[in-house]
């Protein structure tokens, strides 16, 4: 059974194994770090089994929430993880009383865009150049409450 519970400092080293699978410019373990330090940040692991599954995070200000990583390891993609670990962040995050969302994904990412649009995020812009590695354009998505 899966369970999505606040990211500590002890699941790192797996999370930032997953992090370098997932992405190509991906964060380091001071990065994750940092973000768990911030009374207004919310990370969270998905693990089964004891193991960690995928892991999800964002960065507070006032009323919003800045969406910055959403990433499953490889065995357990297309198994619903992210849309849990997802819909759990969002809740959380409505309890300390965010009420808007946003994010960017590559725009060649559908799977991504299409499973934000199924939680409620919405197309609002493009961000040129976003990515470097390799070079893309990024869909800005938003959530409102």
């Amino acid at each position: 059974m899966l369970n999505i519970r606040r990211m500590t400092k002890d699941d790192l080293e797996k999370v930032v194994a997953i992090e370098n699978e997932t992405f190509s410019e991906p964060w380091t373990l001071d990065s994750f770090e940092h973000s768990l330090e911030s009374d207004n940040d919310i990370y969270l692991v998905a693990e089964e089994d004891g193991e960690i599954a995928g892991y999800c995070g964002l960065w507070g200000v006032i009323d919003e929430g800045q969406i910055t990583n959403v990433a499953v390891a490889g065995d357990y993609r297309r198994k619903g993880v992210g849309r849990q670990l997802l819909k759990r962040l969002l809740e959380e995050a409505k309890a300390h009383r965010y009420s808007v969302f946003t994010l960017e994904v590559r725009v060649s990412n559908k799977p991504a865009i299409a499973l934000y649009e199924e939680l409620g995020f919405v197309k609002e812009g493009i961000r040129r150049d976003f990515y470097r590695k390799p070079r893309e354009d990024a869909v800005i998505m938003w959530y409102r409450s």
